[in-house]
């Protein structure tokens, strides 16, 4: 038979753990991973927010068409009143729901200006997202239908997530 001293010690070399090393090189290994992972993350969100901004620059283009269609101008309807997103201080107090701050309102501030024939809708960025994107800067459309971007990358790379 086992005395009570010979079973404790028996007991206590079954108990099973992580030694101070295991964990460390855990932890090591973690923080490698999220070194790699962490720009990319960042750079997939920039993407994202740059996509939802062409798109809320593509709705302005179709209210801006649509508008023409009914008055034969960019900038005000027949009877002389303005287009109530035209040419607005910065922000503007209308803006369509794809700029709210809740969508892409508060990662970029779009403007339009406008003449009788012609039209321009701008999207900057701010904040954090200005920072970050600095490749595509500024991204436009006009009603040509032609794309622009102030940064370096190019109009192809910047619109073409």
């Amino acid at each position: 038979m086992n005395t009570p001293a010979q079973r404790c010690s028996v007991s206590s070399r079954q108990a099973t753990g992580f030694t101070l090393t295991e964990l460390m090189i855990v932890v090591a290994v973690i923080a490698i991973i999220a070194a790699v992972a962490y720009p990319s993350y960042i750079n997939s969100v920039v993407k994202t927010k740059r996509a939802a901004a062409q798109g809320c620059l593509s709705q302005y283009a179709g209210y801006m068409e649509r508008y023409y269609t009914q008055n034969l101008r960019y900038d005000q309807n027949p009877q002389g009143t303005p287009n109530p997103f035209v040419n607005k201080p910065s922000p503007p107090a209308t803006t369509l729901d794809c700029a709210s701050t809740q969508n892409s309102g508060a990662d970029y501030q779009f403007n339009v200006t406008a003449g009788s024939d012609t039209y321009t809708v701008t999207a900057t960025p701010t904040g954090a997202q200005a920072a970050r994107d600095t490749a595509c800067g500024t991204l436009g459309i006009n009603q040509a239908g032609t794309k622009t971007a102030s940064g370096t990358a190019g109009v192809t790379t910047c619109w073409s997530n």
